[in-house]
């Protein structure tokens, strides 16, 4: 993940695509919408089981993308924000469900 987080920060760089995190926060919200989106054209929008189409690698390319810039904006590693979780929803799942109930 470190490498990726390093080749996407680097590939910003190059090309002058820095922009404040709630730009890059907004252009996330608006990803995963085409995500949704593309989901709901697999199911030709709910009236057959979901379809597995290739445009939703790409889409999913560009949700992961804006996601890491947001985590770049904010020198995250995103590695260890998702170890973090893992070790949270262990936490949760040993009393019993991995609901924020158990906090």
């Amino acid at each position: 993940m470190k490498e990726l987080q390093e080749k996407i920060k680097k590939f910003c760089e190059m090309h002058n695509l820095e922009s404040p995190p709630e730009h890059r926060v907004l252009d996330t919200m608006s990803e995963l919408g085409e995500v949704a989106k593309e989901i709901l054209k697999m199911s030709d929008y709910g009236r057959k089981p979901v379809e597995y189409r290739s445009e939703l690698k790409s889409e999913l390319g560009d949700l992961l993308y804006s996601l890491i810039t947001i985590a770049n904006s904010f020198d995250i590693d995103l590695e260890e924000a998702v170890n973090l979780m893992l070790e949270k929803y262990e936490k949760r799942l040993k009393r019993g469900s991995a609901s924020s109930e158990n906090d």
